[in-house]
């Protein structure tokens, strides 16, 4: 059965011209052998002859169809009466009951042909079905196997999504929290500072007793600068900073923000050059000193005591581009990609972050920049030079021009 089911979609596997010349010739051609070894049996068995005719005929109506069992019908009824009827040899039929019984043959040849052909479309017809059924089995697995994919996708995205709002929460809270102790902690530490200072300058306590309340008043200072950072850092998060941007002559700025960190640091030498920084930017007063401040003191935290804190200025595309180099031992590879994150502090000369500090001075100077529109970075170590950051800002010709739109 398997090989006549393979022989059959061998056939119909041809091009239709080919296939139609082949099944025709093997419907002439079968009687035609089937005649041939016949023949040279005779013998009084010949009337019996015709079964195996019906038997071919059926086989081609199983394997090809209809009309190819038609056409062997066809065929083995002239080859039975040219053979097998007498007269021998001729088409003549002598007798009116061989007559009547090839009529009969060659309709019972057909009847045969058509129940074998109906035979044989059933039986393509429930292959084709069990194929399709087979397919659709594989494919109703494949379905099945994607849905449960998917189901155990969507699973862990909603996991995902749960643990992102618990983060988010969490950071919310988090912020609401140190906003409010903040504010909280500047009135008493003012006051503080405010005592402190009143007290050292009093000129009737003894000189002891002024040195510690200096003391006092400089951790208080300190403290009330990570106050502030802290707040400032919870109206970056918000967008909550107030900016009051103009023009702004960056020269003096730099120049404002060096004389500062003399104050704290007068031992540190500054270079930078005043005609080169004498250009106009679009920036907050307040807020670039704050930047200027955090990053001096930064590279005056790690640059070792008799060196230089270069600041370089440059102009280019409608930006000015500042650049501030300590000669310190730089920053490791490993801080690199961290260096302006919150709280990063150094726990030694080579640690970036300010380790002397609350860790947020980088984190803020990025807060501030971009909040003004610019950008910030630290640039790839070179050897012998240290940390070398940089910021941009916007020149003020350059904000004062329209957006074109």
């Amino acid at each position: 059965m398997m090989a006549r089911v393979d022989q059959t979609m061998t056939v119909r596997s041809l091009p239709p011209r080919t296939r139609d010349l082949l099944m025709g010739l093997g419907a002439f051609g079968a009687p035609v052998a089937l005649t041939a070894v016949l023949l040279p049996l005779g013998g009084q068995q010949q009337r019996y002859y015709v079964f195996l005719y019906l038997g071919l005929v059926a086989v081609l109506a199983t394997v090809w169809g209809l009309w190819p069992a038609l056409v062997g019908a066809a065929v083995s009824f002239v080859s039975v009466d040219y053979f097998f009827v007498v007269p021998y040899g001729t088409l003549t039929i002598a007798s009116p009951t061989d007559l009547v019984n090839l009529v009969v043959f060659f309709g019972a040849a057909g009847l045969v042909g058509a129940v074998a052909s109906r035979r044989r479309r059933e039986q393509l017809r429930a292959q084709a079905l069990a194929h399709e059924l087979a397919e659709a089995n594989q494919e109703l697995i494949r379905l099945n196997r994607e849905q449960a994919a998917a189901a155990q996708a969507e699973l862990r995205l909603a996991r995902t999504e749960e643990q992102v709002r618990s983060l988010q929460e969490s950071e919310r809270i988090r912020r609401e929290l140190l906003a409010n102790i903040s504010h909280d902690l500047r009135t008493p530490i003012g006051t503080i500072l405010t005592e402190t200072t009143n007290l050292s300058a009093d000129q009737a306590i003894r000189d002891g007793l002024r040195a510690r309340l200096q003391i006092v008043a400089g951790e208080a200072r300190r403290l009330a600068a990570m106050v502030s950072d802290m707040l400032d850092l919870s109206r970056i998060d918000v967008a909550a900073l107030e900016l009051d941007m103009e023009p702004i002559a960056l020269s003096d700025a730099i120049a404002a923000a060096v004389e500062r960190l003399q104050v704290m640091s007068p031992a540190r030498r500054v270079d930078w050059n005043a005609e080169a920084a004498a250009v106009e930017i679009s920036a907050d007063w307040r807020r670039l000193g704050q930047i200027l401040d955090n990053l001096l003191a930064n590279a005056d935290g790690f640059a070792p005591a008799d060196t230089a804190i270069e600041l370089e200025v440059m102009a280019d595309d409608g930006r000015a581009i500042v650049r501030v180099i300590d000669h310190g031992p730089g920053v490791p590879r490993e801080w690199r990609e961290r260096v302006f994150d919150r709280f990063v502090r150094a726990t030694g000369p080579a640690d970036p972050g300010g380790g002397r500090g609350s860790g947020l001075g980088l984190s803020i100077v990025r807060g501030l920049v971009e909040a003004q529109g610019g950008t910030v970075s630290l640039e790839p170590q070179q050897a012998g030079v240290g940390a070398v950051f940089r910021f941009t800002l916007k020149r003020a010709e350059e904000a004062a021009r329209p957006v074109s739109g």
